[in-house]
């Protein structure tokens, strides 16, 4: 008899951190988008997509705020109108953590006097400063580049580069350095939030955020940092073993005999590549399905439980209650 682990490892936790009781203690931060005139909006929904999925998964991480020069909506590249939600006269202003330029293709590339200011009394506040699509180029008209890496959109990489000469202009779609943060695509602003969370907030919940938006992998695969290598084509195979075998588990020498490996080749497949046992991950991967059919579905607790290989009851609300604390039947039921 395998003993097996209560606690979600890397691959399961990001999945299931929404729905774990946890009490984290941690600092709100606060992100301020200034929203320039033909903004980006998918830039800007974006970045917010990524916070706002990150206050669903631990409601109160992140807080935001929308502004423009005099208060009233900007109309974004798509020709939809935005109504900010805060004046900048706000004293919330300076409690701000990072102020985002949102800028466009078509933001005129004039940096007005009112906007230089704004960004110049910012930056002497203990606060980051960020760009999207061409925000850069503001921040550095406003003198807050120099010696700072950025990225802003191909079309005005060599503006930037001869306007600013003390800036270093990149060829890369996303620059973070130190208190400047900068992104030339939508897939960027994804990225620069999830490293925002990652940095400011809880790398676990970046994680999250990343598994959640991105279960597919594929979306912002090269906008995200993996914390683990690719799966070997034997372990992504057992794992469809797995996946295929819910409901009647397979042991070790049964996936062994179906991919021609030995079972210790394959509880160091799963060592390496997951850090978990054999066991251990196929149980995660039973109660995490467990959760979602309890959720989605209208099956009842008994039905799920067996769906799931879990053949006494006992034994599943036991099961259950040590990963999630709470017993199955105290689940929330979306679908019933």
């Amino acid at each position: 008899m395998h003993t097996v682990n209560t606690c979600f490892n890397e691959k399961f936790e990001g999945r299931n951190l929404r729905f774990l009781e946890r009490k984290v203690a941690r600092k709100t931060s606060t992100i301020g988008f200034l929203l320039l005139d033909n903004f980006s909006l998918p830039c800007f929904t974006q970045a917010l997509d990524a916070l706002a999925t990150a206050n669903l998964i631990r409601p109160g991480s992140v807080r935001t705020h929308t502004f423009s020069h005099t208060g009233a909506e900007v109309t974004s590249d798509l020709a939809i109108p935005i109504r900010p939600d805060t004046p900048l006269t706000d004293i919330r202003v300076a409690q701000i953590d990072l102020m985002v330029v949102c800028g466009g293709l078509r933001t005129p590339r004039v940096a007005p006097a009112w906007l230089n200011t704004l960004l110049r009394n910012l930056a002497t506040a203990p606060m980051a400063l960020g760009g999207l699509w061409n925000g850069a180029w503001y921040i550095g008209h406003a003198g807050l580049l120099d010696g700072y890496r950025c990225a802003i959109h191909p079309e005005q990489r060599r503006a930037l580069a001869e306007h600013v000469p003390n800036a270093v202009v990149s060829q890369d779609s996303v620059v973070i350095d130190r208190t400047r943060l900068s992104a030339a695509t939508p897939a960027g602003a994804f990225q620069v939030m999830i490293e925002w969370l990652r940095e400011r907030c809880d790398p676990t919940l970046a994680q999250a955020v990343v598994d959640l938006l991105d279960y597919d992998q594929s979306r912002f695969q090269s906008a995200t940092k993996t914390r683990h290598p690719n799966m070997t084509k034997p372990l992504r195979e057992i794992i469809r073993l797995m996946e295929s075998n819910l409901e009647e588990p397979l042991d070790i020498q049964q996936m062994a005999q179906c991919v021609g490996l030995s079972p210790r080749q394959i509880q160091r497949l799963f060592r390496d590549q997951t850090g978990a046992t054999p066991q251990q991950y196929y149980l995660q991967l039973r109660i995490t399905e467990a959760r979602r059919l309890l959720q989605h579905t209208a099956l009842s607790v008994m039905e799920v439980g067996l769906a799931c290989g879990f053949v006494a009851a006992t034994h599943f609300s036991r099961t259950y209650s040590k990963f999630f604390g709470r017993p199955p039947s105290k689940e929330t039921r979306y679908e019933v």
